[in-house]
């Protein structure tokens, strides 16, 4: 055949051509033997979402971005194309949301479901209608984790600059004032002092302290030689001595008050007839007493 050569390069090349787009619509993540259903939202703000990006319902990829147009004379500038499995139908109520596609900083499509009704219906009895084909489905923007975070970030960063603003203030009015120089000044008269104590400690310490455990050291040497020789006393036998002595004590004073009381007797007796004898001398002096200027002598 004349033409065999040139339709055997032509097949070729269109295989190869096949194979290039096959092969970059699966390394994409898009299977061109699957069949699919387009949707499409508007936003005024992509967020660095680009194409051929994922879009996934409840985490679970199920198609990507397709196309994305923009027209700046409108507010929301940019459309989006999404394609997805044809086997999956969107219930009424399901949006388009725009979310952080892991920590690296890449965008996706999230498809939300609305929420189900009564526990335990199924979507398709709590949903009845079905977003049509190749409808515009309403959007939103979900902000990432970096996003959340550095939003409490800034918050917390501007109340402390906040605080070290007013703690500057405050520093500053005390350093015009004379508050400071007041304090400074009590700072070195306690220096000072601390320097003394420290000086008549060390000196304490010294002098004083070797002379007092010294002492000590000689009481304690004392006390000790006293312990011993009450060890080597014979304590017993002075206490029984002691004892003995007492006892004898004790007898001797028994002995001693026996004859007392007889003596005391009599010389009460003696007292009363003495007593007598005075009163007696009183009424009846002439009695006992012979006495004249004449020598006369009474009857």
């Amino acid at each position: 055949m004349k033409h065999a050569r040139e339709i055997k390069v032509g097949i070729l090349a269109a295989v190869c051509v096949f194979l290039l787009f096959f092969g970059l619509n699966f390394l994409k993540g898009v299977n061109i033997f699957s069949p699919t259903n387009a949707y499409h939202g508007v936003y005024y703000n992509l967020h660095g979402l680009e194409e051929q990006a994922a879009v996934y319902i409840c985490g679970h990829k199920v198609g990507q971005v397709d196309k994305i147009h923009y027209d700046f004379t409108r507010d929301s500038a940019f459309t989006i194309d999404i394609s997805i499995a044809k086997d999956i139908a969107l219930p009424a109520g399901t949006q388009m949301a725009l979310v952080s596609d892991g920590l690296l900083g890449g965008m996706a499509i999230e498809l939300q479901f609305p929420s189900l009704g009564a526990e335990g219906a199924s979507l398709s009895e709590t949903q009845q209608s079905i977003i049509a084909h190749d409808s515009y489905l309403p959007t939103t923007y979900v902000p990432g984790l970096m996003e959340s975070v550095q939003g409490d970030l800034l918050a917390h960063i501007d109340e402390a600059i906040q605080g070290v603003d007013s703690l500057v203030a405050a520093l500053h009015q005390q350093l015009e004032g004379d508050h400071l120089k007041a304090t400074l000044t009590n700072v070195d008269r306690i220096s000072g002092n601390l320097t003394s104590v420290s000086s008549d400690l060390k000196h304490m310490m010294n002098n004083q302290v070797p002379r007092i455990v010294n002492n000590a050291d000689t009481a304690v040497a004392n006390l000790n030689t006293v312990v011993a020789d009450i060890k080597r006393a014979d304590l017993a036998a002075t206490v029984a001595r002691v004892d003995t002595a007492v006892d004898n004590v004790n007898a001797l004073v028994t002995d001693v008050r026996k004859p007392i009381k007889p003596l005391l007797q009599h010389i009460d007796a003696t007292v009363i007839s003495a007593d007598s004898l005075i009163v007696d001398l009183k009424a009846h002096p002439k009695r006992y007493v012979h006495f004249s200027l004449f020598g006369k002598k009474d009857k």
